[in-house]
């Protein structure tokens, strides 16, 4: 009890930007119960916009703030809260930035494009971002079992609540249903596993489960096994990973496009965000005397991840909604950004959390990118199949050449972010010696080809049903560019980038010490 009583005032500064997205989020519930009926809620839209960029400048302030530990007299290179439970490090610092950003180009984008009679409660749409924000947020920086619980809660009941915000569309409560159902079994898997950590350690803070891991392995090694494998299966579930991604398609098919895009990005971030929280503070020094369990667990890992990409791959190749496609390349995705975790981290490969980063940063940028487009184009054409993007490039050039640089970068085509991402990626199977997953990956980035060349297809060799000009929004047109524009940095200076994350962000300090 002294250890979670000793927050004081100062250290409030460290939580700045979570509470300015929880008082954003207050206030703009209440505000949005008392506007009149007649008032635009894309006000809303715009001050949740506002609230993420305060939260945003907040986090760039403390990593600035933190120092690197190299010097004597530098600043400290993490802070702990409440006996530890909860970390302010650059780790999470650079999560944080990536979900904030994300939010807020998903928000940006949607004003304007969402109709009244297909969202009918608007205002709570918007508003709600924030604490599914929030959430992640928590789950980035959480030291302890419970409190990164608490942030996966948070982050998955309001997102339960936005994929239903269509409450008059059947497909959507049906979405919905199924996206709390297999959520709930998910979350209920990921707690059972802890359980198990907590009785064998005695603790749920993961510096007091380093400590006391490898003094259990000799007496509780099957329950080790059952503990892992069983918040192994559940973040499968919550990441969308073959063969727990059923739920996705109709899900992501349900949903309001920003929302979708919002499922895509920031849940599935804070998912992997939690996912390195965990086993790379417990797993990975759950050695024993022969190391069986630690390769057990990240083979286990890497098959997880090398089925995602064949069977997300093979399964777009037959899709015709663009939003299942885009469903099962999320699939491909997570097993692509799951593999640096897989690979673990050894002498030769200490960059696994730079590749991760940095393929993360670019699978933003182009996700959000194209869900911006299809939001255009489905709300031009009235439906979210391949042929609403036909004849793209008459109607909307500039629109269509985005596009396709977003697609090339998907399907990781030189010279994008998306190419340098995976082949960060490939080079660390190779420093790994893990060549058979190496192999799976480039065979299924070759056979993607055609999943996206699908849609560049119909955007220039097919002729739509429309003549007229494409109806751009002014925020939707600025976040396609954006998006193209950084896709393209990320392919035209992959290095500098990536020496800067691996400088922000240490090993030591951010993985491998839980103390402070």
């Amino acid at each position: 009890m002294e250890a979670l009583q000793t927050l004081t005032w100062s250290d409030t500064w460290y939580l700045s930007p979570e509470l300015v997205l929880s008082g954003f989020a207050i206030a703009l519930a209440l505000l949005d119960l008392f506007l009149p009926k007649q008032v635009n809620r894309n006000v809303i839209g715009w001050l949740t916009l506002a609230g993420l960029i305060c939260a945003g400048v907040c986090v760039v302030l403390l990593l600035l703030s933190l120092g690197d530990g190299t010097e004597v007299n530098s600043a400290e290179p993490f802070h702990s809260l409440l006996g530890g439970s909860y970390r302010i490090d650059n780790f999470g610092n650079l999560l944080k930035l990536v979900f904030l950003g994300s939010a807020g180009f998903i928000v940006f984008s949607s004003l304007g494009t969402v109709k009244d009679e297909d969202v009918p409660i608007k205002g709570e749409m918007y508003y709600l971002v924030l604490p599914a924000t929030l959430g992640a947020m928590v789950m980035s920086s959480s030291g302890d079992l419970l409190t990164l619980f608490v942030g996966l809660e948070l982050l998955s009941i309001t997102s339960y609540i936005l994929v239903a915000v269509r409450k008059n569309n059947r497909i959507s409560s049906e979405a919905a249903f199924k996206y709390v159902v297999t959520g709930g079994a998910a979350s209920a898997f990921i707690l059972y596993g802890m359980s198990f950590l907590y009785g064998i350690t005695g603790s749920t803070n993961i510096a007091l489960i380093y400590d006391g891991l490898n003094s259990a392995i000799e007496n509780s090694e099957a329950l080790l096994y059952i503990s892992f494998f069983l918040m192994i299966a559940g973040f499968a579930v919550k990441l969308a990973l073959a063969p727990f991604h059923a739920w996705a398609s109709d899900v992501y098919q349900g949903a309001p496009t920003p929302v979708t895009s919002f499922l895509a990005v920031v849940a599935k971030g804070a998912a992997f965000a939690m996912l390195y929280r965990i086993f790379m503070g417990t797993a990975f020094f759950a050695i024993g005397s022969t190391g069986f369990i630690q390769k057990d667990i990240f083979l286990g890992l890497a098959v997880l991840a090398a089925a995602a990409m064949i069977v997300g791959t093979a399964g777009a190749l037959r899709q015709r909604n663009v939003k299942r496609l885009l469903a099962l390349s999320g699939v491909a995705n997570a097993g692509i950004l799951l593999t640096p975790l897989a690979l673990s981290l050894t002498q030769f490969h200490t960059s696994m959390f730079s590749e991760f980063i940095y393929y993360f940063i670019a699978y933003a940028f182009m996700n959000i990118g194209v869900f911006s487009v299809l939001t255009i184009v489905s709300r031009d054409s009235g439906n979210e199949t391949l042929s609403g993007f036909a004849g793209l490039y008459h109607r909307a050039p500039w629109t269509a050449a985005a596009a396709v640089v977003l697609l090339c970068s998907l399907a990781g085509l030189p010279v994008t972010g998306g190419f340098f991402g995976k082949l960060f990626i490939l080079f660390g199977t190779i420093q790994t010696h893990t060549y058979w997953l190496g192999a799976i990956m480039l065979a299924t980035t070759v056979v993607s080809y055609a999943v996206y060349f699908t849609l560049i297809r119909q955007m220039f060799m097919r002729s739509g049903e429309l003549d007229t000009g494409l109806k751009m929004t002014f925020p939707a047109g600025i976040t396609i560019w954006i998006c193209t524009i950084a896709t393209l940095a990320l392919g035209f200076f992959p290095v500098p980038i990536l020496n800067w994350i691996n400088d922000v962000f240490s090993i030591q300090f951010d993985f491998l010490v839980f103390r402070g």
